[in-house]
């Protein structure tokens, strides 16, 4: 929601990213260096900087293709095939972790797509003129997964602050090299425009990304990116409280079928 109202205001795709990234990264280091016990931890073992490099590299390419693909495309395409991330990290989870992926995960996996496309409705159509849009958003779940997997491998030896810290320093020159390199607009006179990529760093990428890689510590990652799902739903929740968007018979069905699929997916195994 906060990148489409960035691009109504001139930002850049590539622009949007960097400015997500680059105004919620002081924060992110705060955070980071006021947590001295953590610090003095990390200080005594070997630091995974090519690991957290291409958690930076990969968030990098999500971000700008993420972006760029609501621009070519309609903001339900983009929401619904970018939420593919889920089934990406769901396939190598257990190969690269050994987590064992249970045939009832699937079959709520699937349901949680299913419902996300009800709940998008007509929103969501695949279109000749759009499939560079899409495109970009099969792209962007690639690589929001392969960001997804990289960070459940690092949170076995780092920290959630430290992570973010980190991989977002790596991301910003790529993004910044993205965004001039393509001739984006970087900058606005309205006050309004900065704003709303202030709001776009603190809640998606400080608060939102820094909830994930913390997440990723403590359950499994075929879990975690399957509870991302929820995104969707959220989005016309706020759709409708914000912007007045009531929902109708079809988008409540949609979401009730989304609930009801991370609920089967997140109940407690029965005791033997």
């Amino acid at each position: 929601m906060f990148a489409a109202l960035a691009l109504d205001e001139g930002f850049g795709p590539a622009a949007i990213g960097f400015y997500r990234v680059f105004f919620a990264l002081p924060f992110m280091w705060l955070v980071l260096l006021a947590a001295p016990g953590k610090a003095e931890k990390s200080a005594r073992t070997r630091r995974p900087t090519g690991l957290l490099a291409l958690a930076g590299f990969f968030f990098a390419i999500d971000l700008v293709s993420w972006h760029w693909s609501i621009k070519y495309t309609t903001v339900a395409n983009a929401t619904l095939l970018a939420n593919f991330a889920s089934l990406w990290v769901t396939l190598w989870a257990g190969r690269l972790f050994g987590e064992r992926i249970a045939p009832s995960f699937f079959v709520a996996l699937g349901l949680a797509f299913v419902g996300g496309a009800i709940l998008m409705g007509a929103s969501f159509r695949l279109n000749p003129e759009r499939l560079f849009g899409d495109g970009l958003s099969l792209l962007t779940a690639i690589s929001y997964g392969s960001y997804m997997l990289t960070v459940k491998k690092l949170r076995e030896t780092c920290s959630p602050q430290e992570i973010m810290a980190w991989s977002g320093l790596f991301a910003v020159p790529l993004m910044l090299a993205a965004a001039l390199a393509s001739g984006e607009t970087m900058g606005t006179t309205q006050l309004n425009g900065w704003l709303v990529l202030l709001g776009l760093a603190l809640v998606s990428h400080f608060a939102g990304q820094g909830l994930i890689a913390y997440a990723f510590g403590h359950l499994p990652a075929a879990l975690t990116s399957l509870n991302l799902l929820l995104q969707p739903v959220f989005a016309a929740a706020l759709g409708w409280v914000l912007l007045d968007q009531a929902l109708g018979g079809q988008q409540l069905l949609g979401a009730a079928i989304v609930l009801g699929a991370l609920f089967f997916a997140n109940r407690p195994a029965k005791a033997k």
